[in-house]
């Protein structure tokens, strides 16, 4: 499903317009993502939670020449999915 499939979904199950539903998506979004910069999580019971872990630095391969190479630390998002929407997939 991509975000125009998910717009339309949204606008059909709650009965607003498709651009209402984009600026719902869009917000919620950037919500999620200024949260996630300060280092909190975000937290939907029964749906999941959304965090920010730290990658350590390590050393990796060059595909093609099989050189090693300096991988830096960095940030990456996590979803967790919450019980409720485990047991339903």
């Amino acid at each position: 499903m991509n975000k125009a499939e998910l717009i339309a979904q949204l606008s059909e199950d709650a009965g607003i317009t498709k651009t209402q539903a984009n600026a719902v998506l869009d917000s919620f979004t950037a919500t999620v993502t200024k949260t996630l910069k300060k280092g909190d999580k975000v937290t939907l019971v029964g749906f999941g939670t959304f965090s920010v872990v730290e990658r350590k630095a390590r050393i990796g391969r060059n595909p093609q020449t099989g050189a090693a190479i300096k991988i830096k630390k960095k940030k990456v998002a996590k979803f967790k999915a919450g019980k409720e929407l485990s047991a339903k997939i």
